[in-house]
This record gives C-alpha cells, sequence and structure tokens, in this order.
C-alpha cells in the first residue's frame, strides 16, 4: 500500500500508512503561507479494503468551518469523480471508502489539470474568433494565458472573466470551460449575438504556479492574489500586476471573477457596495445579473451570501472591489460550494464540474438580459 502526491496539484503529507484501517495524513501548507486546505493524493494497493485516511491537522486550516457537512470527492480514473464518506471530528477528517481498484485518487474538490489547462486554452485558440495573447510569466515561468474573442470596435461592450486567483478553487476552470464552450458555439444563437455586441477577454487560470503546487490560495510566492490588486508587484504578485495593466490598457465594462467558498453551501455573487465611489446603477446592475442567473439556473440563489460592507470601508485590494472602483464598473465574484447545493442537493457528487459548466453556460444567458445596461 503507498500513498502519493509528486504530481499536478498533488498535496499530502504521510505520517503512518502501514495499515488500510488507520492511515494518518496532513495537508502541507501553500509554500510561504499559512494557507491550507486543498488536498490531492493517490492511494495504491488498497483494492476491496476499508480504508480509513484520518487527515489530522484540520482545525488549523485555511477555513475549518469548511469541514462540516463536506464529503471528499474520490476518482479511479482522474476524470469521473463522486463523493465518499467522510466525517469531521475533534480536528479530523476521516475518509472511509472501500477502494475497487488497486489505484484511487481522492481530492478537495475535482480537479483541474495543468494538461487540461493547456488544452483549453489551445483548442480555444483554433477559432477564427479567437485570439491567444502570453501577457507575462508567473514567478514560476508559467505563461499567463489571455483569450480575446470577438473583433473590437467602438460600441462593442468589453467583458472580462478571470477564475482560479485562488489555485485550490477548481470549479471556477470548470465553470470556465462551461461558458467558453457556449461562447465557441457557432450553432448558439445567443452567442452569435453576444459576440456581435461584445469582446470577451477570459482568463481561465490566474494562478498557474499555485495550481500546480497544489496550493489552496497562494502563487508561488505565498502571495494571496485577491489581496494585491491595489499595488501588484511585478516581482512577488506577476499574476495581477500584468493582469491588472492588461486591463488599464483595454478598459472594460464588466467583470466576472470566478470562485469557490468552502463554507457556503450555496452558488451567489458578491459584489461591491463597500467602495467609497459607488455608482448605484453599476451596482443595481450587478443585482439584475444574479436575479437574472437564478432565473436561467436554478443551483444559483441570491438569498444567501457574504454581508455588505459599508460604503467606504471595502477592501480595494481585492479584485471586484478594485475593478469597479478603478473603472466605473460592473464587478462580480461568483462563488460556488465546495460541499453540495443545500438548495438542490447531489448526494452521489454534491456541487461537480459537470455543474459548474452547466453554470457557467447560464452566466451567457444572464449576461444577455443586462447588456444594455453596459
Amino acid at each position: 500500500m503507498k500513498i502519493s502526491s509528486n504530481f499536478d496539484s498533488g498535496n499530502i503529507n504521510v505520517i503512518e500508512a502501514s495499515m488500510p484501517g488507520n492511515i494518518r495524513l496532513s495537508i502541507n501548507k501553500d509554500n510561504g503561507s499559512d494557507f491550507y486546505q486543498w488536498f490531492h493524493f493517490r492511494l495504491s494497493g488498497a483494492k476491496n479494503q476499508l480504508c480509513a485516511l484520518n487527515i489530522e491537522n484540520m482545525n488549523e486550516a485555511a477555513y475549518p468551518q469548511g469541514w462540516v457537512d463536506y464529503q471528499a470527492v474520490a476518482s479511479y480514473d482522474h476524470e469521473n469523480w463522486f463523493r465518499v464518506s467522510t466525517v469531521y471530528k475533534d480536528g479530523i477528517l476521516t475518509i472511509q471508502h472501500v477502494p475497487e481498484t488497486d489505484s484511487v485518487y481522492y481530492a478537495y474538490f475535482a480537479p483541474y489539470s495543468y494538461d487540461r489547462h493547456q488544452e483549453l486554452v489551445s483548442s480555444a485558440a483554433t477559432h477564427d474568433r479567437v485570439r491567444l495573447e502570453v501577457i507575462g510569466e508567473t514567478c514560476d515561468g508559467r505563461d499567463l494565458d489571455l483569450l480575446t474573442i470577438g473583433e473590437a470596435g467602438e460600441t462593442k461592450k468589453k467583458i472580462w472573466i478571470i477564475a482560479r486567483q485562488h489555485p485550490g478553487e477548481s470549479m471556477a476552470e470548470w465553470l470556465v470551460e462551461g461558458l467558453l464552450g457556449r461562447l465557441l458555439d457557432d450553432d448558439d444563437a445567443l452567442s452569435r449575438d453576444l459576440l456581435d455586441k461584445c469582446v470577451f477577454y477570459v482568463m481561465p487560470n490566474v494562478n498557474p504556479d499555485g495550481s500546480v503546487r497544489g496550493h489552496l490560495r497562494c502563487n508561488a510566492k505565498g502571495q494571496n492574489l485577491n489581496r494585491d490588486w491595489a499595488d501588484p508587484s511585478r516581482l512577488d504578485s506577476p499574476e495581477i500586476y500584468y493582469l491588472r495593466n492588461k486591463m488599464d490598457k483595454i478598459g472594460l465594462g464588466l467583470c466576472l471573477d470566478v470562485h469557490g467558498d468552502e463554507a457556503l453551501p450555496y452558488n451567489f455573487i458578491a459584489c461591491f457596495e463597500g467602495i467609497p465611489n459607488l455608482d448605484q446603477y453599476n451596482l443595481d446592475t450587478a443585482y439584475m445579473f444574479g436575479r437574472e442567473l437564478e432565473k436561467c439556473n436554478p443551483d444559483f440563489q441570491n438569498e444567501k451570501g457574504y454581508g455588505k460592507s459599508p460604503q467606504g470601508t471595502a477592501n480595494l485590494g481585492m479584485s471586484t472591489n478594485q475593478i469597479a472602483s478603478r473603472f466605473d464598473a460592473v464587478a462580480m465574484t461568483l462563488e460556488m460550494p465546495f460541499k453540495d447545493t443545500v438548495d438542490s442537493p447531489n448526494p452521489e457528487t454534491g456541487w461537480s464540474p459537470q455543474r459548474s459548466i452547466k453554470l457557467g453556460s447560464s452566466c451567457l444567458d444572464a449576461l444577455s438580459k443586462i447588456l444594455d445596461r453596459l
């Protein structure tokens, strides 16, 4: 029996793995920080044995409340993921499972691999309406890929979609895959109409270093990118430095920043109520987007979410606040759960890549309803 994590997005530390019924593990911190929560590892050689995988340092994870009612995901082929029995008690997360084969993967959420990211970007770039541009490099030397979709024009709306500032929130890139798949479907009338009116700037993975390293929240140098928007460093946060500079050059009318939330079992948006120069029209447009998304995809809801900051108290280091303030634009953070949705549960898969993909497609329906306000 062996446990390994020396692969793309792998993260686990083995304390003891001599008996299937008492495997002791811990999660490694993001490099250069105290954040940790993401795990992804393979168990081999335990076919048809009841395994108890005890991850012991969970009470000091970034969001311990995220373990309440949480079920880990497992896969035999790294493609199809399902939920397995998981219990959190006294700071230990215990996954109990009888593997059907001698190779099984366990993860915090279904990973979105760097290979799949490259395939997504390369496939999109074959479309005649798409231009791929590398806007810079990460700390580890990986490309920062930006897809421009549609032909620029003076009357065109500028729509930005960015995802995975926090690399462990892999559901964000699954959503972008769904959005891109529909947007580039020549047989989809709504997508054709949107591309006649808009130019889309899509960055499917803002933090590829953290994704490959198996981080929850930080880049290679331990920077939480979604706190660096006010004054990003080219050396420590090149991802935001190059991305914000590109936004400054191009401009924008709307930005959707896609994330995942560890604790809340809902899909929801967070807006920019706390910025000092609040434009109520822009805020109302963001709220309208949320209402339209709920109409076209019942997995989404608007009742539950984060509290609203009083005006003037917003953290301008966060993308949605900085972008709404900097560009006098509509900006939203879309959050999805690591768990399941309370209102529309699926016990077998919980919230899943497939449901994230569908929600990404639905975002285009909602966008079409508010386009005239941008």
